[in-house]
């Protein structure tokens, strides 16, 4: 964990405090806690029109950790939460401009795209998106029984 410290409102010379003693001045410092450890959350499953009019439900697990707490505390208001809504909306754009056979056969391929493009768009916020998994693509019901039709 690292300690940002603002006094009177500005951030303190030097950066993030830590880890070890920091000193505070009370009712003068202010200080945030952030920890670089790396953290992962569930994207919860995005309907996708696909380019070839398919509507697909995809899922994925995004890990992040902090590389930066100053700029983590001050250029976002709270960097989890962006990095979720980010990785929410970036799979849903991602996987819009590809068909069904490139999205069931190219996972790694894309996972890496987003990973690239997460990245890039989280590096002012101070956060470094290390890995992007997609965990599973969920056929409609009536595309699962004519793909197995077809199999037959």
């Amino acid at each position: 964990e690292r300690a940002v410290i603002f006094r009177l409102g500005r951030l303190r010379p030097g950066g993030a405090k830590g880890p070890g003693i920091f000193f505070v001045i009370p009712c003068i410092d202010s200080h945030k806690k952030v920890d670089l450890r790396t953290v992962s959350f569930d994207v919860p499953p995005q309907e996708v029109l696909s380019r070839d009019s398919v509507t697909v439900s995809v899922d994925a697990v995004i890990y992040y950790r902090v590389s930066n707490p100053t700029m983590a505390t001050n250029n976002v208001e709270d960097f989890g939460h962006s990095t979720q809504l980010l990785g929410a909306t970036t799979l849903r754009n991602v996987l819009g401009t590809k068909t069904l056979a490139e999205i069931l056969s190219e996972r790694e391929l894309i996972a890496h795209w987003m990973r690239t493009t997460l990245d890039e768009a989280t590096d002012p916020w101070g956060v470094k998106v290390e890995r992007v998994e997609i965990k599973d693509v969920r056929l409609p019901v009536q595309l699962q029984r004519a793909m197995a039709a077809e199999a037959e």
